[in-house]
């Protein structure tokens, strides 16, 4: 039993000791053919800042990402990428490539990100970006190109950004974009090139989804007034290429370098500019306003029968026939765009893209849409019938006013010597008068007569000034308050002589 035990011991001793020194001086090994001085992590590989001068040899197959930047790279083989039939990313940013060459991304059918930037390069030739059928992002500013071919990018048929500012293109093609199709592409940067011409119709002719992705900033554009007047429009409708860079839109006032001028801040240089030259050069959007849980349906209307017809949304999706990808919008089987039950989320700019061989070329139309909640309704009400109950109520109280009387027993009241009140009277001249003074002298003529019981005195304020400001106003003793057709007017002794100037005296 012992030997067996001896047996077990010796067997297990080289594996302990193979794993004391393991744990003890383990190293660990590089990746598989990870290239020298390179960090690869996982499906990263990064050769930045080496200074290579030429691409290493062996690349890891699983590379994704591949960076390349920072180097004193200046030719590229054809061919080279043909191991990385995983890359999705390649950043060559920041060497010393003055050319591309045939054949340099044939094997990249899957890249979507290709930095060429701040590198030498002159120019592009036809097959220079062919293979990169899934591109969807090309950075080639800072560069030194002066001159892209005419298909230059053909093939790149899902590129959505394209960077080229900061180079020396003098021309750019805006009506077929050298090849780049405008289903996808949704930023043009030719900033800071030297642009001196730009055919303005072909501009005004770009999807509205494209203008607002279209940097044409820091360009010695012409002081046209045609192109003045689409950038002004550009910037009223808040388009941010436009109006994020709007004071480093320049122009050339009398063909001469010194003589640049702001578009937006010096308008003197327009004012001669008729805004009929602009007429014409875009089709407005249409407006739309539109209740929230209602449908809608837009048509796409062309000149001629499209081929094909797709929408862009305010979030920018392409759509395409069934429709979006959570189901809200629907592309019908001629082309129109249909929304079951509106959500604030369709509000926006929806874009029709319509394509065809009968069309001189390819046609958009732009639909504005606002979304309003719905409002409550108010209650029922019956205004005529408010009406005619209103009139009803103000005829029977004219008819109250008109012959009702203000007292029907007075009569049979005074007659029993009952005190009752009677209706005021209509105003007579005397009350026109209102009273000068509380104190009313008897007449010179009368000594000291014994006050009559019937003898009243009045207040009066004169309605018309007569001779210093003075009515004289005499009550006679046999004056009664119930018989008051015995009043007679009489001139006083003081304005006898004026009484057509300055009216009569009641006594």
């Amino acid at each position: 039993m012992a030997w067996l035990v001896l047996l077990g011991a010796l067997l297990c001793m080289p594996r302990v000791g193979v794993g004391s020194l393991g744990s003890e001086g383990f190293l660990p090994s590089a990746p598989h053919n990870c290239p020298y001085r390179c960090v690869c992590a996982a499906d990263l590989l990064s050769c930045a800042g080496l200074g290579l001068q030429d691409v290493p040899a062996a690349l890891p197959a699983a590379a994704a990402d591949l960076d390349l930047s920072h180097n004193a790279l200046q030719r590229l083989r054809p061919g080279w990428l043909a191991p990385l039939s995983r890359l999705r990313a390649l950043r060559l940013g920041h060497n010393e490539l003055d050319v591309l060459g045939h054949g340099v991304f044939t094997n990249a059918s899957g890249l979507r990100l290709l930095d060429l930037s701040s590198n030498a390069l002159r120019a592009l030739g036809r097959h220079d970006l062919e293979g990169l059928g899934a591109l969807e992002r090309l950075l080639l500013f800072n560069n030194r190109l002066a001159h892209l071919d005419e298909h230059a990018f053909h093939g790149l048929g899902a590129l959505s950004r394209l960077y080229l500012g900061c180079n020396e293109l003098s021309s750019f093609s805006f009506d077929h974009l050298h090849g780049l199709g405008t289903t996808h592409l949704r930023t043009l940067d030719l900033s800071s090139n030297r642009l001196g011409r730009i055919p303005v119709p072909d501009l005004a002719a770009l999807p509205a989804f494209l203008k607002n992705g279209l940097y044409l900033h820091n360009n010695p554009l012409p002081c046209d007034c045609r192109l003045y007047h689409l950038l002004q429009r550009w910037h009223q409708r808040g388009l941010s290429a436009v109006s994020d860079f709007a004071r480093e839109y320049m122009c050339l006032a009398f063909k001469v370098p010194t003589s640049r001028v702001r578009f937006f801040e010096h308008s003197r240089v327009f004012e001669n500019c008729s805004a009929s030259l602009a007429q014409g050069l875009e089709q407005p959007e249409v407006q739309l306003h539109v209740q929230m849980g209602r449908s809608l349906r837009l048509h796409c209307n062309t000149s001629a029968p499209a081929v094909r017809i797709a929408w862009v949304s305010p979030q920018h999706e392409l759509l395409v026939a069934p429709g979006s990808r959570d189901g809200s919008i629907a592309v019908l089987a001629d082309g129109s765009l249909a929304i079951s039950n509106v959500q604030p989320q369709h509000e926006g700019v929806f874009v029709c893209l319509a394509a065809g061989p009968r069309l001189h070329h390819n046609q958009t139309h732009e639909y504005n849409v606002s979304v309003h909640f719905p409002h409550p309704e108010p209650e029922a009400f019956n205004t005529g019938f408010t009406t005619l109950l209103g009139c009803a109520v103000g005829l029977v109280l004219v008819l109250l006013y008109l012959f009702a009387p203000p007292c029907p027993g007075c009569r049979r009241c005074y007659r029993r010597t009952c005190h009752c009140r009677r209706w005021p009277r209509a105003p007579s001249p005397l009350q026109e008068l209102s009273a000068q003074s509380s104190v009313l002298s008897t007449p010179p003529d009368v000594p000291s007569r014994k006050a009559s019981v019937h003898k009243h005195v009045v207040f009066l304020e004169p309605g018309r000034r007569g001779l210093n400001g003075r009515v004289q106003l005499a009550v006679a003793e046999d004056f009664d308050l119930y018989n008051p057709v015995g009043l007679r007017l009489k001139a006083g002794s003081e304005s006898a002589s004026s009484t057509g100037s300055e009216g009569l005296v009641m006594t």
